[in-house]
């Protein structure tokens, strides 16, 4: 199989040992810049250049798009998937994950385990919000951040009032969920492809952080899920549409909670943690599936 890999950085873990797998079991895989790539867009010819060359004969595309560029990666994406190349996470399944409040209200439409989560546009409802969803302390997050960038703990009604007026004042989009303190700033990152979960492992933070993100300092361990937190993750999955993702889980007082799924989840992490091939998982998951304008939704909707 010939395979395009869209990142724009070739020396990350996750990407090399994507490259690695596919090289193992015969394939090839390119990694092609993001942001270097070229949308021609006419009738009935979709294509994508590359360094002023036409992008053709791929069977497969891993997209490893970052959150700066969500919006052009995708219409990459969308442009690769209407020439009928196979994707591993399709571009509105992306774009749904990368919308907190967007995938938020989907998980809650499909009866998932959520913290209480409230939104509104009007600053002056700050203390209305936090109030609704049991705080202070309270969660606050932009609409779209990531590595828990953009992630505040508001441990007073007045201080989470004047964060999310700040916010707001500067036009900038939130949403305010409850703070699980029974996780004790850990979290379980759950990986899933092709609808199961493959590994599994918990992530604490540091000293005195709320977050467990790795990229701040947080550790991580192999742990054994609970039959119910194996079917959230799952249902998570495929509630979002994604083939590939990591699911993030708070174990709290009232069962398992989502906190994120990502659609472009690291590999060292969980691959050190848990020992597991995860990339070679991915890889053969390409192989068994790819198939040539194989997409649910076209790239559209």
């Amino acid at each position: 199989m010939k395979i395009a890999m869209l990142a724009r950085n070739a020396n990350l873990y996750s990407h090399k040992r994507l490259v690695e797998a596919a090289e193992q079991r015969g394939h090839s895989c390119d990694i092609l810049n993001t942001t270097r790539c070229t949308v021609n867009i006419a009738s009935h010819r979709p294509t994508v250049m590359y360094k002023g060359e036409t992008l053709s004969g791929y069977d497969a595309v891993i997209p490893r798009i970052g959150a700066s560029i969500t919006s052009y990666g995708l219409a990459v994406l969308r442009q690769f998937e209407m020439s009928g190349v196979w994707p591993l996470n399709e571009s509105v399944a992306i774009g749904r994950s990368r919308d907190k409040l967007r995938s938020t209200q989907i998980m809650a439409k499909y009866g998932l385990g959520l913290p209480l989560t409230a939104y509104a546009n009007d600053a002056k409802q700050a203390e209305q919000i936090i109030k609704a969803v049991n705080g202070p302390p309270v969660v606050i997050k932009l609409l779209e951040g990531t590595q828990g960038i953009g992630v505040v703990l508001a441990e007073t009604l007045k201080g989470g009032a004047s964060i999310i007026e700040a916010f707001r004042g500067a036009n900038i989009a939130i949403m305010v969920q409850e703070f699980i303190k029974e996780a004790g700033g850990s979290d379980i990152r759950c990986l899933v492809v092709g609808g199961k979960v493959v590994a599994a492992m918990k992530r604490q933070g540091a000293e005195g952080e709320f977050r467990s993100n790795l990229h701040r300092g947080g550790t991580a361990q192999l742990i054994k899920i609970t039959p119910e937190e194996r079917s959230t993750a799952v249902r998570a999955a495929k509630a979002m549409g994604l083939n590939v993702c990591g699911v993030d889980l708070l174990r709290s007082n009232h069962g398992p909670v989502i906190m994120e799924v990502n659609s472009s989840p690291g590999l060292e992490g969980i691959e050190n943690a848990t020992g597991k091939d995860i990339a070679g998982m991915i890889i053969d998951f390409i192989e068994t599936n790819a198939k040539a304008g194989k997409t649910k939704t076209k790239g559209a909707g």
